[in-house]
């Protein structure tokens, strides 16, 4: 038979090795269209009775990435969904009923749908590769495992583990998949096909022995079964892990996930009531979920992430990035060995690390050398890898090395004439067209390109702390930024495992200025006599991932009353912060970095933060007041919302999908809501501006909503579609104009 999908090689010694390369992608993933070519395939593979056995590999870089997402974003019932699942299980229980046993050969990524047809094979081998990771991570996509995870899984590993990679979506790595069972075995890449065949030929003669049976004592009494016996097969110990994972769910997710219960849900079901009962459940569920609007909002995110891959961050096609073989950062502080750490071990580009003297260069060394001891130690890379990922970081105190470094990042302190003199340092020691970055915050690029020779090369590349853990890089360009510039910036930050979105210059940016408003507001009500416990769980709840009281304490309390001076003395009334602030800082209240602030750093319960009541009359206040949960997250969210559309009218950002991921990957918007402009879509503009207008009459006019608001208010437009609104094209009307006080309608 000829397949499209399929490559088959029948071998003397009875074994099929068929690998799957599906024509047209650079990875392999699972469509509908695919599933009678495979059908075809078991087909031969029942029917060729000359075979013994059957290898299943992949002709690509990686096994099989997981299920096509359009499929399921094109199903339109919760029905079509189901049938998809049903489909899909059907084609795994014929692959797992086969008359011959069928290895999995994996190396790359094995994820969603693609690890569903390893669980169903009867072995698997994967690779030692850094690349080869396995994992369903379905749940991150608002959808659980379709094509029988849900039940297999939980049948293979034990019960716990199974659980944490349905739930979180984790992925483990060859050499964990091995030790919670999940593979048989790891071996080198160059022998992965070998290696597998001789396990399918050992599991076919095998069979055809009859199978081997614990017969031992020993095996009878291994404590690793005994305790997986006694949480699933017993009714007591399985109803304790299952409350204890759904209180555990519920503490993370607040209920507004409805994936993960479903998880547990469907793999209870199974294990209670038997497999066949757990696959109808798995289904109905998957069918449920995939029309869901949580599910529709998480994977508008997965999209817009895999469009930005593609985009180079300038409009003009023609335009491409230029090489940087190296990376020079001036700054060896948190953030300038972070970026470091991110440049040598994620874009394997050498660093040179500069700090104004050796004690500042050492720090810097030292903190990007227990990044990668941390890795070794979690068994993520050798010593070897470390080592070598750490050759590629160099200190330095002076520029004698810069001449040929293309791209300079400074990450040095918040101030302008600083900045001004390391660029013109930089200037005059690179190369005539070098790259100068600023990590800046708060300063607009355009001042910084001031006090430079050639503005066109000044750039802003804004990371978020820490550095190696948060996902988004924001780059700002000013006017006279070059678009070469702009491009080969994009290509470092996702070289350095960034998602990059570009904005135009401006105070505070993007993220910077959709954040203090909310900040803000949270702060107004702490002024009116809300517990500040009452106001982070009404926004934790709201779905961010920590209140807004808790992350004034982590950026800072001190940093976040100087930034409120700035952005007020900009933008007026809607950034003016309340009063009091300034008396937690003369109290020498900063935060978590000084251990003072709004919560208790010492002598706290363990595990549980606890308010420092004294704040309370530092301000003057008396926490006696009582405003409901949603009024709380209402205020504070639509603030954030607000100002990401002033943005959007202003032309901050080039489009609402990098307003939407900057918001969620920068600062935590709630991911099930799509961002703040998909929220805007799925709200409706009308209502989201009736509730602005409300709260602008009790409150004030910083509720006054976003021109762009008005306008999609009253045309209908959103900011997501055929008839969508441009950035750039709604400005805010004068402070005291006639169209800012407008009354509410």
């Amino acid at each position: 038979m000829s397949y499209e999908v399929f490559r088959i090689e029948k071998r003397p010694d009875g074994v099929a090795v068929v690998l799957m390369d599906v024509p047209g992608q650079s990875q392999n993933t699972l469509n509908a269209k695919f599933a009678p070519e495979f059908v075809r395939l078991l087909d031969e593979l029942e029917g060729d009775t000359s075979l013994k056995a059957a290898v299943l590999g992949s002709a690509k870089k990686d096994f099989i990435a997981g299920a096509d997402i359009k499929m399921l974003e094109a199903a339109s019932t919760a029905r079509e969904a189901a049938e998809i699942s049903r489909v899909a299980q059907k084609n795994m229980d014929r692959l797992a009923g086969l008359r011959i046993p069928v290895v999995a050969a994996i190396h790359g990524v094995a994820l969603g749908g693609g690890l569903e047809v390893a669980l169903a094979c009867h072995g698997r081998v994967a690779s030692d590769s850094p690349r080869t990771k396995l994992g369903l991570p379905e749940c991150q996509l608002g959808v659980l495992p379709g094509a029988g995870g849900t039940q297999r899984l939980p049948r293979l590993i034990d019960i716990q583990t199974a659980l944490d990679m349905l739930l979180t979506g984790k992925q483990l790595r060859a050499a964990k998949a091995k030790k919670v069972g999940l593979v048989d075995e790891v071996v080198r890449e160059s022998i992965l096909l070998e290696v597998a065949i001789e396990r399918a030929l050992a599991l076919a003669e095998a069979r055809a022995k009859g199978g081997a049976k614990k017969t031992s004592l020993r095996d009878l009494l291994d404590p690793d079964e005994l305790q997986e016996w006694a949480l699933t097969e017993n009714p007591l110990g399985r109803k304790v892990v299952f409350d204890q994972a759904r209180k555990a769910l519920l503490k993370k997710t607040r209920g507004n996930y409805p994936a993960q219960e479903k998880i547990l849900d469907v793999v209870k079901r199974g294990l209670e009531d038997g497999a066949e009962a757990g696959y109808a459940a798995e289904a109905e569920a998957f069918g449920e979920l995939v029309v869901s609007p949580q599910a529709a909002q998480l994977m508008s995110i997965f999209f817009a992430t895999t469009e930005m891959k593609k985009d180079s961050g300038v409009d003009d096609p023609e335009v491409e990035a230029r090489p940087v073989d190296r990376v020079a950062m001036l700054g060896a502080g948190l953030m300038g060995a972070g970026i470091a750490y991110v440049t040598a071990h994620k874009a394997g580009l050498p660093v040179r690390l500069k700090d104004r003297d050796a004690k500042g260069v050492a720090h810097g060394l030292r903190y990007v050398r227990e990044i990668l001891d941390k890795s070794v130690k979690r068994r993520r890379m050798t010593k070897i890898e470390r080592d070598l990922v750490m050759a590629k970081v160099s200190g330095a105190t002076d520029y004698d090395a810069f001449g040929a470094i293309p791209l300079v990042i400074e990450a040095v302190f918040e101030d302008l004439d600083l900045k001004h003199r390391v660029l013109k340092d930089v200037e005059a020691s690179g190369p005539a067209d070098v790259i100068f970055a600023s990590n800046t915050s708060s300063i607009p690029i355009t001042k910084i390109a001031a006090g430079s020779a050639h503005p066109e090369t000044v750039i802003g590349m804004h990371y978020f702390s820490p550095v190696e853990k948060m996902p988004l890089l924001e780059i700002i360009v000013t006017e006279h930024t070059a678009d070469w510039v702009t491009a080969t910036c994009v290509e470092v930050g996702k070289k350095q495992g960034k998602t990059v979105i570009v904005v135009n210059d401006g105070v505070g940016f993007y993220t910077s200025r959709i954040l203090g408003p909310m900040m803000n507001e949270a702060a107004y009500i702490l002024n009116e006599g809300v517990k500040v416990e009452a106001i982070d769980r009404a926004l934790v709840d709201w779905g961010f991932p920590v209140g807004p009281i808790t992350l004034l304490d982590e950026v800072g309390i001190d940093v976040a009353e100087k930034v409120g001076h700035i952005v007020h003395g900009h933008f007026g009334d809607r950034m003016k912060p309340p009063p009091g602030f300034e008396k937690l800082v003369a109290d020498n209240r900063h935060g978590r970095k000084n251990k003072r602030g709004f919560y208790l750093y010492e002598g706290g319960k363990k595990g549980k933060k606890e308010v420092d009541a004294s704040v309370y009359q530092v301000l003057g206040l008396t926490p006696d007041k009582e405003l409901g949960a949603e009024e709380i997250a209402q205020r504070c969210a639509l603030a954030f919302v607000n100002e990401a559309c002033l943005c959007f009218g202003e032309g901050i950002l080039r489009s609402a999908r990098d307003g939407d991921i900057g918001a969620i990957f920068g600062l935590g918007f709630p991911p099930f809501r799509g961002g703040p402009f998909r929220y805007v879509d799925t709200v409706g503009a009308k209502e989201i501006v009736r509730r602005m207008q409300r709260f602008r009459d009790r409150l004030g006019n910083r509720f006054a909503p976003a021109p762009v608001l008005l306008h999609m208010a009253e045309t209908g437009q959103t900011f997501h579609g055929a008839d969508a609104v441009q950035p750039g094209q709604h400005k805010e009307p004068a402070e005291g104009s006639a169209a800012a006080s407008a009354p509410a309608r």
